[in-house]
């Protein structure tokens, strides 16, 4: 399945329904408008090189119709991260991809302060060149009947690569992941097909496309079931974002969880009465939050697991198998293995190892990087880099990333695990991270980063409870404003670093 010819289909079938309620501009476009805006742009594009084009656009229906529009031209999409270091990522993304053309919004480089770098082109200066001629030509073209319509648009093979995304770079440099139709396509449909979305659904669409989660399941879920998505640009506006849920009552939401905490706090009761899926991802979603939304709005949320190079869905609980903790079950056209990181064996339920998976939806490998794909996928089974474990009734549990664990006294301690029992104790609204430190004296030292002043000696005293002494935080530094990624997670690396620089310079203190 060709995701631009799935849109292209979906958008003759529901020609008078809203495609997409785009709240930032206020504008509203119904199916037959987005597919001629599309052939429009399609146009346009075939004027730049054949290969990749950059597309860095905020959410709206500007960016998902030139997403739609690139393939139809025949370009792949590069979705460009302008939320961190803008300027530095969309020339990296030409220097990796070797491209030039970047399909570009002034009002967001003003915005964010990004110059206008060589090869970028407005997407406001190319509507405003749009001409009547234009708009008659591509509106006679959405008249015609699907499979003369679809014979002169740009075809393929669902090998083809659809989008080139980047990995989050939380840990070293951004990877270039190139995601095919098959890849997308197949997730969509074992995804939707285990929590049940249909055409019917509608989506608030708050996640940046430049990252999978979005790209995936706010941009091309709503396009491929033909379904009505509600966009908005900026997903921490989050009292705007509430307003929006309560108006155009969606069924479908997903985020991030430090997002989730956002809403909750600026959100009214009932402002998210209408979600039936309400589902977390890219990050552990706390027991905290999940009671606060029933508490607060009786919607159930949903944990899910994914990863770029899996398009991204690997796992989710749904409304019927819903485990709170776990990320759910392995949705269909997915397999997971969990292999014992020294034996290389398969690990039994209950046994915490290294999450491998297979599948349709996992990527072929890494663009222009045969090292580093070499590392990830063997056999056809993609590393995830996270560890965790199968219980006795197939929920996957997730226990963090590998490089997260750290070897103290012999044994295999996980930071989210500690992570995970000082949330518990901390105040309402308060965040952490936690954080390896190599002391060349001492070995590696656990070191708990939190948001809020708290008191050390009573938290220590709880957590002792639940956690082998080897395993609590040797030290705690208040960072006041955890650094975040565009995607919603805390940025463990710049964390990390930080702690580094606090602690050569013996700022923080020690806790005995």
């Amino acid at each position: 399945m060709l995701l631009h010819q799935q849109f292209v289909r979906m958008a003759k079938k529901h020609a008078k329904k809203l495609a997409i309620i785009d709240k930032t501009t206020g504008k509203s476009v119904t199916y037959s408008k987005a597919l001629i805006g599309a052939l429009i742009l399609r146009s346009k594009f075939r004027k730049y090189d054949k290969g990749f084009i950059g597309i860095m656009i905020p959410t709206s229906a500007g960016c998902a119709l030139a997403s739609a529009a690139a393939l139809l031209s025949g370009r792949i999409p590069v979705m460009i991260n302008y939320s961190t270091g803008a300027e530095i990522n969309a020339r990296y993304a030409q220097k990796k991809c070797k491209f030039k053309t970047i399909i570009a919004s002034k009002a967001l480089l003003d915005k964010i302060g990004c110059p206008v770098i060589e090869g970028m082109v407005m997407i406001e200066d190319i509507m405003t060149g749009v001409t009547t001629g234009d708009k008659l030509k591509a509106a006679l073209k959405s008249l015609l009947p699907v499979s003369i319509l679809l014979s002169t648009l740009h075809k393929g093979k669902e090998d083809d690569t659809a989008v080139m995304l980047f990995t989050s770079g939380s840990e070293k440099d951004p990877k270039a992941v190139p995601l095919s139709h098959k890849n997308i396509a197949s997730n969509i449909e074992g995804f939707s097909e285990y929590v049940g979305i249909s055409s019917e659904d509608k989506l608030l669409a708050n996640l940046v496309f430049f990252h999978v989660f979005g790209l995936t399941v706010n941009l091309w879920v709503p396009f491929y079931h033909g379904m009505t998505s509600v966009t908005y640009a900026n997903p921490l506006d989050f009292q705007t974002i509430s307003r929006i849920a309560r108006d155009e009552k969606p069924t479908i939401m997903v985020g991030t969880p430090s997002f989730f905490w956002g809403y909750l706090q600026k959100s009214e009761p009932g402002d998210f009465k209408t979600l039936r899926l309400m589902i977390a991802g890219a990050d552990k979603c706390p027991d905290a939050l999940r009671e606060g939304y029933r508490n607060k709005h009786n919607v159930t949320l949903l944990e899910g697991y994914g990863a770029t190079e899996t398009s991204p869905v690997i796992s989710v609980n749904s409304l019927e198998f819903n485990r709170p903790g776990s990320t759910g079950k392995v949705v269909p056209n997915i397999r997971v293995r969990i292999e014992n990181f020294e034996t290389g064996k398969d690990c039994q339920p209950g046994e915490v190892g290294k999450i491998l998976v297979k599948g349709p939806s996992v990527m072929n490998g890494y663009y222009d990087d045969p090292a580093q794909t070499a590392e990830v996928l063997v056999d056809g089974w993609y590393n995830t880099g996270d560890m965790g474990y199968m219980d006795e009734d197939g929920y996957l549990w997730h226990a963090g990333r590998f490089k997260r664990f750290t070897k103290i006294g012999g044994e295999m301690v996980s930071l989210v695990k500690v992570e995970n029992t000082l949330e518990k104790y901390l105040p309402q609204g308060a965040s952490c991270c936690v954080v390896e430190v190599i002391d060349e004296k001492k070995g590696s030292v656990i070191v708990a980063t939190v948001s809020l002043e708290v008191n050390k000696t009573e938290i220590l005293r709880k957590m002792m409870n639940d956690l082998p002494i080897i395993a609590l935080p040797r030290q705690f530094i208040t960072i006041s404003e955890m650094p975040m990624m565009g995607t919603g997670k805390i940025d463990f690396r710049t964390v990390t670093k930080m702690v580094n620089e606090i602690m050569s310079r013996s700022g923080a203190e020690e806790i005995s």
